[in-house]
This record gives structure tokens, C-alpha cells and sequence, in this order.
């Protein structure tokens, strides 16, 4: 079943069958902060997290969904090849708080491909997953986004969030 995210712009769920796609969403994600490194590992990402208890949703243009993609009167989505390849992301699992011991959302991913970038989607998608949050009851979202990501970390802070920890990593050398 979709609705209208915003006007010309529709939100669908997806289903476990579109783990194909959403690794490729993954790998956009990364690649266009990364362009130089190979992300296939992040298949086994994929493999190990994406299931039914962890929400995907697609953005797709109004009226670009392709001929036959819905079931008249169902909510039975077809994985149809007419369908026009979706422009959004948003994949959402499920984490702890280590303070409180709540279980709260976490946003592995939100993507928006750059073409459609700027229009308010991103900021939508924000909206719509906080509300979904609020109506199952948690009372925080986590995400993770790279300091390099400044459109990102402008929207995150534009729309509220706040540094909670820092996650530090330090390269170790293999060689003894």
C-alpha cells in the first residue's frame, strides 16, 4: 500500500524480496561519500539485519510506478519489471538505549538520489519515520551519519537531533 509523502511523491513499504535493491541503495549511500572503495561487503550487512522486523520504505515519483505494479483492491504489492526503479530510501531496524534500556529506532539508511535532492524529501522521510516511531511507542530515533556528510548533519541538527556519543575508531596495523 502507498501514500503521498509529499506532492508528485508517493512512500511504499518494501519487503524482504527487495534486499537486491536495497543493497544497491547501500552501496550508492556509501559510494557517494566514498567513490574510491569497493563496497561489496556490505552485502553481509544486508544478509545479516534486513528481515521483516527491520522496516524499508521507498519514494518513488507519483505516477511513475509502471502499469500493473499494484493488485486492484489488494495490498498486495507485485514486484513487477514495469516498475520505475524508486528514488528514496529509508531502512530502519531496532536498537537499545545503553542508558535507559529502551528500545528505540535506528535509521541504517536514508537516501535520496541526487537528481531528487533538495526538494524536501530527505526532510519527509525524517517526519514520516518519526511518526511511525512515536505510534509503536519509542521515544528516540538514533542515527549515525559521517562528520563528512554536511547536508546530512545540517538536516539532522535543522530537525533537532542532538550528539549523544561519538563513535571512535582507531586503524590498527595488521603486521606484528
Amino acid at each position: 500500500m502507498s501514500e503521498q509523502l509529499l506532492p508528485g511523491y508517493i512512500i511504499r513499504r518494501g519487503s524482504t524480496l527487495d534486499r537486491a535493491l536495497l543493497l544497491k541503495f547501500m552501496q550508492r549511500t556509501y559510494q557517494d561519500l566514498f567513490p574510491n572503495e569497493d563496497f561489496s561487503h556490505l552485502e553481509q550487512t544486508v544478509k545479516q539485519y534486513f528481515s521483516s522486523d527491520t522496516p524499508l520504505w521507498w519514494v518513488e515519483e507519483e505516477g511513475e510506478q509502471g502499469a500493473g505494479s499494484r493488485e486492484q483492491g489488494s495490498n498486495k504489492e507485485s514486484l513487477s519489471s514495469a516498475r520505475v526503479p524508486p528514488i528514496a530510501c529509508l531502512w530502519v531496524g531496532n536498537a537499545i538505549d545503553q542508558v535507559h534500556g529502551n528500545r528505540h529506532a535506528h535509521i541504517f539508511i536514508l537516501y535520496v538520489v541526487p537528481e531528487h535532492r533538495r526538494r524536501g524529501i530527505g526532510r519527509a522521510l525524517m517526519q514520516y519515520v518519526e511518526n511511525w516511531a512515536i505510534q509503536r511507542g519509542d521515544r528516540q530515533i538514533g542515527l549515525q551519519v559521517f562528520q563528512s556528510n554536511k547536508p546530512a548533519l545540517n538536516l539532522y541538527n535543522h530537525l533537532g537531533y542532538q550528539t549523544q556519543s561519538l563513535w571512535m575508531v582507531k586503524f590498527l596495523s595488521a603486521e606484528k
